[in-house]
């Protein structure tokens, strides 16, 4: 992988996808994926929300058309990035998706929203623990084997992509690179975000329990709705209908609420 300097240029070309532009759409959802994940996992979402909702995928450095990239392996770092791409958007309410590593990015994002003055109108934070719960897992130090037992486990990755030695020499060192990002990611005492805060999780996830996930509330400024879905880590693929529900719904009723004060 070539290092070059677009991990950091500001280009939404880079950053953004608009799978499904709805310029009539009275809100838009930025939507932040897991470690070793990409913008097109949103692309089902995106789908379901239009025309209500537009949706910013965001695409991480590191993968697909961004592969010469270097992964960006600081939290606090992808924030600041995203959070300066984002500025141009903020023309309308905006709010925040992000599945397991990209709520702990979604997180640092809101707060940076809030302080710059325009803060989300909501924030979702699916299949990740709470920012301050103290975590064990050290992924991103494993070996190969060691990493590619990890994906197994959460059951997220096509298990094709096991056999294409290739793909996997391309992708190993961009997972790698975001888990060390969120691995070593320390939450600032005392966090919190203003905005709404929807809490989602699996009930059979090996690594999020209901419990990891209800800690959120440490975090909210006005606690959290907690929803528990079946399945495990991923379970937003599963339960996409549902999830897209309780979006549009929750969207609908804090915009709604911003607008009448």
């Amino acid at each position: 992988m070539t290092n070059t300097t677009a991990a950091t240029e500001l280009d939404p070309e880079l950053w953004i996808r608009r799978y499904h532009p709805a310029p009539d759409a009275g809100v838009r959802l930025v939507t932040l994926p897991h470690a070793g994940g990409a913008a097109p996992w949103f692309r089902p979402f995106s789908a379901a929300l239009t025309p209500d909702v537009e949706v910013l995928s965001v695409q991480y450095p590191g993968r697909q058309d961004r592969l010469r990239e270097e992964p960006v392996t600081d939290v606090g770092a992808l924030a600041d990035l995203i959070t300066d791409v984002l500025t141009p958007w903020t023309d309308r309410p905006l709010a925040l998706f992000g599945h397991s590593m990209g709520a702990t990015v979604g997180f640092e994002v809101a707060q940076r929203l809030e302080r710059r003055g325009t803060p989300p109108v909501a924030f979702f934070a699916s299949g990740r623990p709470a920012p301050s719960l103290d975590r064990k897992h050290v992924v991103h130090r494993l070996d190969d084997a060691g990493l590619l037992a990890e994906l197994r486990t959460l059951s997220g990755t096509d298990p094709r992509v096991f056999e294409d030695e290739e793909l996997l020499q391309l992708m190993l060192p961009v997972i790698r690179g975001d888990y060390r990002a969120v691995e070593t990611y320390r939450c600032a005492p005392g966090a919190r975000v203003g905005c709404p805060v929807t809490v989602l999780v699996g009930d059979s996830d090996p690594r999020v329990s209901p419990e990891d996930a209800a800690a959120w509330d440490r975090h909210a400024a006005d606690g959290i709705d907690l929803h528990v879905f079946p399945g495990g880590h991923f379970f937003p693929v599963d339960h996409q209908a549902e999830i897209t529900a309780l979006v549009r719904d929750t969207l609908s009723r804090h915009t709604l609420r911003r607008h009448t004060g």
